[in-house]
């Protein structure tokens, strides 16, 4: 009885992640044209903040416990799995259309603070350390670096909401009253919450159960599960026409688990990082590189090439368990 009711409490927490994302994303969009603040930037913002709930909770609460290496291996591996799967499924389902300002302002960004945070994990082999250690000045320098961002996203959104009120209507809204899409919103980062820790706990045991490895689950069932939320909520944003909320919730959601989760982790307690995290970095600056070269040449993503991505992780999670294996035996 006690087996079966782990996949019970697993499907309670698909449902929780689903119709949590779907109210999120009604309040978050009905915030969004009642402000006239431009879609991809609540994406970028309250979105992504909501839907990085899971990776903040997972790797404070390791930090805490001093087992905080799983905070890196939890940041890249959700972090490879927004690029590669959250972006690959929805420009299946839908051809993704690229903003222009995403392109030019926040992907650089996310592809600098993954570069930063590669230099970081590797200053052994660049200064002659004793370890690979990202200390609490790397995590106040990530925060700081976060606290930039912020500010220019929201000088970017007064600029972006005077620009909406002077311009004239194009077209009617139907719009929830503002009391309501915070319920929505509220409401909807509980569900993903609860669901996110059903999904999370419930995969990691029955993972356990079939003889998987700490360090195996840290990169794919609590990275891939802590990554539901972003993939159910930009899924629904992608259905609704929103694919603006939808690819800025991937981008914000990569950026905020760099500099705020590594950086909070961090600051509580110092990371000592495997030599093994360094490929897996190297390989998340490569994803962002395709991606990146993707959508600079043809200005979308299309069903081609997110079905690509799909593969490009399959491929990787093949390789990581293959890994995980050898080191095993």
């Amino acid at each position: 009885m006690e087996r079966l009711l782990v996949y019970v409490w697993l499907l309670v927490g698909f449902v929780c992640l689903i119709k949590g994302a779907d109210f999120f994303v009604d309040g978050s969009s009905s915030v969004a044209k009642t402000f006239k603040v431009p879609s991809v930037i609540i994406g970028l913002t309250i979105v992504a903040m909501g839907t990085s709930l899971p990776e903040t909770a997972v790797s404070a609460s390791a930090a805490l416990r001093g087992a905080n290496a799983i905070a890196v291996s939890n940041v890249i591996g959700s972090n490879i799995f927004n690029l590669m799967v959250v972006v690959g499924v929805c420009a299946a389902i839908k051809p993704i259309g690229v903003n222009k300002e995403l392109m030019q302002r926040d992907f650089p960004f996310s592809l600098a603070a993954t570069i930063f945070m590669m230099v970081v994990i590797i200053d052994a082999q660049l200064f002659r350390a004793t370890s690979n250690v990202i200390s609490r000045v790397n995590g106040i320098t990530f925060l700081i670096m976060f606290s930039v961002y912020m500010f220019i996203l929201i000088k970017s959104t007064l600029a972006a909401r005077k620009n909406a009120l002077e311009s004239p209507e194009d077209e009617e809204y139907k719009v929830l009253p503002l009391w309501q899409s915070l319920i929505y919103i509220i409401g909807g980062i509980i569900g993903i919450k609860v669901g996110g820790d059903l999904v999370v706990d419930s995969a990691s045991e029955i993972a356990a159960r079939f003889g998987l490895s700490q360090t195996l689950i840290g990169l794919t069932i609590v990275a891939c599960g802590t990554s539901l939320p972003e993939l159910v909520t930009s899924i629904v944003a992608s259905r609704k026409g929103e694919n603006d909320l939808a690819l800025g919730n991937v981008v914000g959601s990569n950026i905020f688990n760099i500099l705020f989760v590594l950086g909070i982790s961090s600051t509580i307690c110092p990371i000592t990082v495997e030599m093994k995290a360094v490929t897996d970095i190297c390989v998340l600056l490569i994803f962002n590189v395709y991606i990146y070269i993707i959508t600079r040449t043809t200005h979308k993503v299309n069903r081609p090439g997110g079905i690509s991505m799909v593969i490009l992780y399959v491929l990787y999670t093949a390789y990581i368990i293959y890994r995980d294996l050898g080191a095993a035996v």
